[in-house]
């Protein structure tokens, strides 16, 4: 057995007792090329999230609803690389802006975005999003016409739809033009949290 498929071999076989052993593993995984996308877990105030991140920054967020974190992971796989590792520590960066976030001593992140699971149009709309104020929303039209297609509100709404990064990437910081909240991927009550955080209110009544 070569010493690349005995690292393979000990990656699949780790358990919890195995922990202490992670870190080693990790880096001999990454020396012998096992290793393009770190994952972790973090608990929050909206749910359980899934944190990837690859050499080039942070890939993909994912609400943990259920028992979804194989999907994910199988999604990373296959869009992404299939060396897909939990690693913890190289996620420590985002856990603790996130963590910041979520604790209002955080208004922007300052993290490093691997953009490939988005498309050009999807990045520009994201990019728009970004720009909206901490604490602020703006509406699907005007974030398409940032984006530089003015009667893409629609399409706006599908690149927001499709956002890998969300909180991050704050789609839930765009709503309807008429005022009300409109749809977000972790759900709407996920969508009024997260402004509710931003606007230093237990809740956020629906509007």
């Amino acid at each position: 057995m070569t010493r690349l498929e005995s690292l393979q071999r000990e990656l699949r076989h780790v358990g919890p007792a195995d922990e202490a052993s992670l870190p080693e593993l990790t880096q001999a995984a990454a020396a012998a090329g096992l290793l393009d996308v770190a994952y972790c877990k973090l608990d929050s105030p909206v749910g359980t999230l899934l944190l990837a991140a690859t050499p080039a920054g942070l890939v993909r967020i994912a609400y943990l609803d259920g028992d979804q974190e194989d999907a994910v992971l199988q999604d990373v796989a296959a869009r992404v690389s299939p060396r897909v590792l939990s690693a913890p520590r190289r996620l420590d960066r985002p856990r603790r802006e996130l963590d910041e976030y979520f604790g209002g001593r955080r208004h922007a992140f300052e993290l490093a975005i691997d953009w490939q699971l988005m498309s050009d149009f999807g990045r520009r709309v994201l990019e728009a999003t970004a720009a909206i104020p901490y604490g602020s929303v703006s509406t699907y039209g005007e974030v398409a016409m940032v984006a530089g297609s003015p009667r893409g509100s629609r399409a706006a709404g599908n690149a927001l739809g499709a956002n890998p990064l969300p909180i991050v990437l704050p789609c839930h910081r765009v709503v309807r033009a008429g005022g009300s909240l409109g749809g977000y991927t972790g759900g709407v009550d996920r969508k009024r949290s997260l402004l509710a955080i931003e606007r230093g209110q237990a809740r956020l009544k629906a509007v």
